[in-house]
């Protein structure tokens, strides 16, 4: 038996190239051929599988593949024995109901009785019953928004990015069943060598995104105003402080989340400093 982690990815769209992408940036090289449906890695111990995302919960649970990278609601639909072992922070979207433009909507309440068109059929039907709502669920594939113009539902319960689609077919969202991103699943009983390597990918992808949502900076800041500045950013540990050649003055270097980074950098202005350069981080390793 190879010690090599076989990881399932979906064969083709934007969640396949983010992927990708994200192997990528772990430093890890494929041998990507056309039409390929294996890809060995060349630097680690690694092949990956291009199946149908709907097919990667059952491959993984049976151990024909070790891992996966899949939306949260394809897992969660599927209802398979894997471990969801992190979440990846791409491909993300909502899992929401919709009724016709035309109707106004009063609340969940308003899909008793009502026949709805999904592909989720289990997950719809788990938040109707803790809605205290009876529905009739049709499961259909695919053209799922089509459904209310054809006379076959009156509502439809269906994945939602921008919701361009489902206002160009009459409808608009209501009601946000889930939301949902990538995430990465696991087989219950990899071994120790094949756990050996997961962990090494873990760390590898846990770099990566720390990186997505950081910012490095650096700033020029008055010396009395240092431990104001090193009270708003607390860095990795602590701020690095440089003295400058100018005298009392000093550079901070620091890294700030991104979802606080323009709340931080108007406290930095208000305490002072000067020539904020932000510069985007390429991994970040703690």
């Amino acid at each position: 038996m190879s010690d090599k982690l076989k990881i399932a990815i979906q064969k083709s769209g934007r969640l396949s190239d983010d992927s990708k992408a994200l192997l990528r940036e772990c430093g890890i090289r494929l041998q990507n051929g056309k039409n390929r449906l294996l890809a060995p890695a060349t630097n680690f111990p690694l092949e990956v599988l291009y199946l149908r995302d709907d097919d990667i919960p059952q491959y993984v649970e049976d151990g024909i593949a070790d891992l996966g990278i899949l939306g949260e609601n394809v897992v969660l639909e599927k209802q398979k024995k894997v471990t969801v072992r992190q979440k990846l922070g791409f491909a993300r979207c909502r899992l929401s109901l919709a009724i016709p433009k035309s109707e106004n909507y009063t609340g969940p309440q308003q899909f008793q009785a009502k026949k709805i068109a999904t592909s989720y059929p289990t997950i719809l039907g788990d938040f109707l019953t803790a809605q205290g709502v009876e529905a009739e669920i049709h499961n259909i594939s695919g053209s799922v928004e089509i459904a209310p113009s054809i006379g076959l539902a009156d509502a439809v319960c269906d994945i939602v990015s921008s919701g361009s689609t489902l206002f160009s077919n009459g409808l608009k969202e209501v009601e946000v069943v889930m939301k949902s991103e990538a995430v990465l699943i696991t087989n219950t009983s990899l071994n120790t060598e094949k756990q050996a390597t997961l962990d090494q990918l873990l760390f590898r992808i846990d770099a990566v995104n720390r990186s997505k949502y950081s910012k490095y900076i650096i700033l020029n800041a008055p010396r009395e105003a240092v431990s104001a500045i090193s009270a708003i950013l607390p860095g990795m540990r602590s701020p690095t402080v440089v003295p400058l050649a100018e005298e009392g003055w000093c550079a901070v270097h620091s890294v700030v989340q991104e979802e606080r980074f323009w709340e931080i950098i108007d406290q930095l202005r208000q305490q002072g400093a000067e020539g904020i350069l932000v510069v985007p981080i390429e991994k970040m390793i703690l």
